[in-house]
């Protein structure tokens, strides 16, 4: 029996994280929005999109047998839609610890464990493709960045952030697009050249 694959969700994935890491973004950098003002507005794109649709395109991955991308799309998916609980008054989260007054500490706590799992991820990646290899670099630095920017309550490294997040986002649109407009469609990627072995590349 024949074994069923699932279409190439990486489109979906890169794009669901794309667009929300966007949005906050610009909201971390003060782009087009004063620096400081609610970012709450997230909290839907962070559930739904960044959060459900990529972590469907993990699963679907998974059933591809893509290991890289199935553990990508399906931690920042979950990165997402907890970022977005702790947003959320309901649950009670960004309350209890403001009360305890460890407000900054424990958001930069969380975001430094996401400089951990995307230093592996950023390792990882050094054996796929070139702008995949930038993607993660640009993401290390920029929760590099927002980690001390929480935890030092510093503008500045929010800001710089923001700026890095913003730029992270535009380069997994352009992935995106990659594996949506190709070169049977007359669209070439000219930084698609493997850092790897053939036989080592694998799909995200």
């Amino acid at each position: 029996m024949a074994k069923h694959r699932f279409a190439n969700p990486s489109p979906l994935g890169l794009c669901a994280f794309a667009l929300t890491t966007i949005v906050l973004s610009m909201h971390n950098a003060g782009i087009g929005i004063p620096y400081g003002s609610a970012n709450n507005i997230i909290v839907s794109l962070a559930f739904f999109y960044g959060g459900l649709a990529q972590m469907l395109a993990g699963m679907w991955d998974f059933a591809n047998g893509v290991t890289f991308g199935a553990t990508a799309f399906t931690s920042y998916g979950a990165f997402w839609m907890s970022f977005a609980a702790i947003l959320t008054p309901g649950f009670g989260i960004l309350s209890s610890i403001k009360a305890g007054g460890h407000a900054a500490n424990s958001l930069g706590i969380f975001l430094l464990g996401w400089v951990i799992f995307t230093f592996i991820m950023m390792i990882a990646s050094y054996r796929a493709t070139l702008m995949m290899a930038i993607l993660f670099t640009l993401l290390e630095i920029t929760f590099i960045f927002l980690c001390i920017g929480e935890w030092r309550v510093s503008k500045t490294f929010m800001t710089l952030g923001g700026s890095f997040g913003f730029v992270t986002a535009l380069i997994a649109f352009y992935i995106a697009a990659t594996h949506l407009i190709n070169t049977s469609t007359g669209f070439s990627d000219l930084f698609d050249k493997s850092l790897a072995k053939p036989e080592d590349t694998q799909e995200i």
